[in-house]
Order: structure tokens, then sequence, then C-alpha cells
């Protein structure tokens, strides 16, 4: 049948992923980096990704396609799902983590969420807390020492150059925001990664640090978590990573109250938590 539905330019397309979140049907995604239409029948060409779009390479058209089907938008978003590994649809269709290849993969090659590419910078000539002062009109504080992206630990890539040789930072997610020096005296001169055992997949995470700490040859691991009995779940997946992996890496766990303070400080056996 004749009916609008969504086009996508992509010579104009740059491939910035910002109209994929904003498509409640799931119908677009990124293929060698541009955006694409997954199919006519999960487009109901209401056009709510065009005002994302910064290079205006969406359009909505009136052509022949097929009739929009729920069913179908059910199904692309079950299958989304279990690509992701994820027991709930990610915010981008297609936020799967391409295996990393290189240390500065070409943009046009990523096939996946933007927000998962994989970044590598310098801190020498990085954002400081002085410039962020002058932009958002805050009192200026010390220079960011994160030096890669991104840090949730189901995305970073096991094999991020990052990692080699690392001394290796395992944060549960709370603690950045509850310790004020986790910039100058945890995340300084170490990878980093977050998680939150309370609310994500155990198992992957052990899955993902086992791969980690297997091919990277590690200096040291700390392990960062709250005080909460909850967050202990983090320490369970670094140790019971290191026995899978079978590599003596030294893991150290800081325990953080929820006013901020370090509570204790300990070196881990290399025994599995019972």
């Amino acid at each position: 049948m004749i009916r609008e539905i969504v086009t996508i330019d992509e010579d104009l397309c740059d491939g910035c992923g910002q109209c994929i979140p904003a498509c409640h049907e799931g119908a677009l995604r990124l293929v060698n980096g541009k955006a694409q239409l997954v199919s006519d029948r999960v487009c109901d060409g209401l056009g709510a990704c065009l005002g994302h779009c910064p290079r205006g390479a969406i359009k909505i058209e009136r052509r022949e396609a097929e009739l929009f089907d729920e069913a179908a938008v059910a199904a692309n978003a079950a299958a989304a799902t279990s690509e992701s590994g994820s027991s709930t649809p990610p915010a981008c269709p297609s936020a799967r983590v391409a295996a990393f290849q290189h240390a500065e993969p070409d943009w046009r090659q990523y096939d996946g969420c933007p927000g998962a590419r994989f970044a590598q910078f310098s801190r020498e000539d990085g954002v400081s807390g002085a410039a962020l002062a002058t932009a958002r009109h805050v009192p200026p504080g010390p220079p960011s020492t994160l030096t890669h992206w991104p840090v949730q630990l189901r995305l970073l890539p096991a094999q991020a150059p990052v990692l080699r040789g690392a001394s290796l930072l395992v944060a549960a997610d709370c603690v950045p925001v509850a310790y004020p020096d986790f910039h100058a005296k945890l995340l300084r001169g170490r990878a980093v990664v977050i998680a939150c055992p309370k609310f994500d997949d155990l198992d992957a995470y052990v899955d993902k640090l086992t791969e980690m700490i297997r091919v990277n040859a590690l200096r040291e691991i700390i392990v960062a978590r709250m005080e909460v009995p909850c967050c202990t779940g983090i320490v369970y997946a670094v140790q019971e990573a290191r026995r899978r992996a079978g590599v003596g890496v030294q893991i150290t766990e800081l325990v953080i109250g929820t006013r901020g303070q370090v509570l204790a400080e300990r070196r881990l056996p290399h025994e599995a938590v019972a």
C-alpha cells in the first residue's frame, strides 16, 4: 500500500546514532556507520526520529511500503534483547558491543550503539576543572583522570588496549558518587570498569572479568564497593573470575561508606568467596 514512511539519505548521515533511541519501535539501527531502516513493517511513519538528526538525513516520504505491524515490532525488540543478552530491551536497538579489533577503530566500520564505541585518550591535554568552570559557571576543580570510554563493564571490550598490563579498578557504580576522592586517589593511573551487582547479571560479569584477567596480564585489581550488603556481589565476581582465569593477580578490596569515608582496605586471599 502507499503510506508515509521514514527514508534516510546515506550521503548526509554521519552515523551519530542519535536517531536510534528516539525511535520507540526500534526501527533504526547502525550498519557500517550509517543509520538504516530495519524493515518497513516496524516503522509507523510518525517520524519521532526526525528532530534528533543533526544532519537532516531523515525524512518522511510517501511510497509503496508494507503495513506497519505491531507484532513485527515486538519480534524485532525480542531479537534485539536476545542479541544484547539483557532481559530488557537496550536503549539503542543495536546496542551490542562489536568485537574489539584495534586501538582506534574506524567509526564507519562500527556497528552498534554510539555510546559503546571504544575510545582511549590522554589526559595531558584533557579537560580541566577550570575549563569546565568557565563553560558551566561552576567553581574550578581538579581535572578528570579518566583515560578511556566506555566504562561500563558490559560495554568495555575485554581486549581493549587500555587493559593490557593495567592496574584495573572495578568499582560498584555508586562509589564514584559517594567517594569524594575517587579521581585523585582511585582512578588516577588505572583503567576502570563500573558495575552494579544488585541489578545486573552477575554471571555475565564473571564471564567478562574472567576474559579480562585471562588475556591482559593485569598488574593488580582494586575492587571498590559500597558498605551495603548487596554490593559484596562485585567482590565475588572478581574473585571467581580470577579463579576461572587461573591467574594469580593480586586483588585489593576497598569498602566505601554511604557518607563517603573509606571503611576498610584489605588484600583478598586466592580462595573463592564462600
